[in-house]
């Protein structure tokens, strides 16, 4: 593993960084392992375009027309 030495980080990040890692129960530096690693190497999103792609084709429309026994269809819902 190699290691990281961050400097210049401004004292109110260092302090809301240790109160997170208390709350965590680790280390300053563990904390700190755990937000990079979160960050870094978090899944990428998927884009609108890409879900969209990703659904599988399960049929035409007309597969799924919707039928209703009984009813017919008027024009005109207030008759």
């Amino acid at each position: 593993m190699a290691n990281l030495v961050v400097r210049n980080i401004d004292e109110k990040i260092v302090r809301v960084l240790k109160a997170r890692a208390g709350k965590h129960g680790v280390s300053a530096e563990a904390e700190h392992r755990k937000i990079l690693e979160a960050v870094l190497l978090k899944p990428k999103k998927k884009n609108f375009a890409e879900i969209i792609q990703s659904i599988p084709n399960v049929g035409e429309d007309a597969d799924f027309e919707r039928k209703q026994d009984g009813i017919e269809k008027s024009d005109d819902v207030f008759t």
